[in-house]
């Protein structure tokens, strides 16, 4: 049942499994394709900002959304501190703080060092839907942010 405890072993599992999405999703923007991350969520599943009220809802949207990211995008996110913290057997909650380095403009090589273009956390809800722990819903919150440079000397706001 859904309300009983877990018992150790099916608690660690639901941590480990949360984890892996949490790192399979900065995986997929980063190194592999940005489309692919709606898989991640829950057919329902949320995207949000509450800082200027971005909201994303629904795979479709979602792999619309992360898909739109420019392709001379180079990024790398590192996260941190991930706190899951399994409710039952199909439902889970976490924290993950994060920290984002990001330019547009990449035509391949290495980038000199810059500032991140953001650091902060995330706040995630998860599914068990089918066997299978997703995203239902990721909340992005900044403590700091700024535009993303352009490796041609151009900034774009941050997206």
């Amino acid at each position: 049942m859904a309300d009983e405890p877990l018992d150790p072993l099916a608690r660690l599992t639901a941590e480990r499994a949360c984890e892996r999405l949490i790192v399979t999703f900065v995986h997929e923007l980063d190194l592999g394709e940005p489309g692919r991350v709606a898989e991640l969520f829950t057919p329902d599943g949320v995207w949000e900002w509450p800082e200027g009220h971005r909201r994303i809802e629904g795979r479709d949207a979602l792999r619309a959304y992360f898909g739109s990211r420019p392709a001379d995008r180079l990024s790398r996110r590192i996260c941190t501190n991930i706190l899951v913290t399994p409710a039952s057997g199909s439902t889970a909650t976490a924290t993950t703080y994060f920290t984002t380095y990001r330019v547009d403009g990449h035509t391949g090589g290495m980038v000199p060092p810059r500032p991140p273009t953001q650091v902060g956390h995330y706040e995630d809800t998860f599914r068990r839907v089918d066997g299978r722990w997703l995203l239902s819903r990721r909340v992005l919150f900044l403590a700091f942010g700024g535009p993303t440079d352009h490796v041609g000397g151009t900034d774009r706001s941050p997206s």
